[in-house]
């Protein structure tokens, strides 16, 4: 009897060493796949993708049919965008930096808040302006 408890134990014992190995690998493999979101690490580039895809998303009629995968692209790359670079101190004081944090939690919250409505057009007026200015502080290299 003594000897099937000290099996049982030993075998529990390996279970868990290899189950944990077999995680590590995978966890290990996973960081290794490159970056997780879709933008390049360039922050003039992102913005750019950004503005772009909004842009996109703001010039849609309302009875188009790619209108519901444009806007999950658009709040896919929102949300890429303020993951990588809300904490970045070297662009968080710049111009572009807050005018596109502006835009996109406008953008974001009216997608959250009324998911099947069309953009209002003063929403779409401001939203216009503050992507003109993004890359015009863009252009001026802030």
């Amino acid at each position: 009897m003594i000897y099937v408890f000290f099996y049982l134990m030993h075998m529990k014992r390996y279970w868990s060493r290899l189950l944990a190995l077999v995680l590590v690998v995978a966890i290990g493999l996973m960081g290794c796949s490159g970056s997780p979101d879709s933008l390049t690490g360039d922050y003039r580039q992102d913005t750019l993708a950004v503005v772009n895809i909004m842009r996109q998303a703001l010039d849609l009629s309302q009875d188009s049919p790619d209108k519901t995968a444009v806007q999950a692209e658009a709040r896919q790359k929102i949300n890429d965008f303020s993951a990588r670079y809300q904490r970045v101190n070297s662009v968080s004081g710049l111009g572009s930096f807050t005018t596109i944090r502006t835009a996109l939690n406008s953008l974001a919250g009216h997608y959250s808040s009324y998911p099947n409505r069309p953009v209002p057009e003063k929403l779409k007026t401001r939203l216009e302006k503050e992507l003109q200015q993004v890359e015009t502080a863009l252009k001026r290299g802030g």
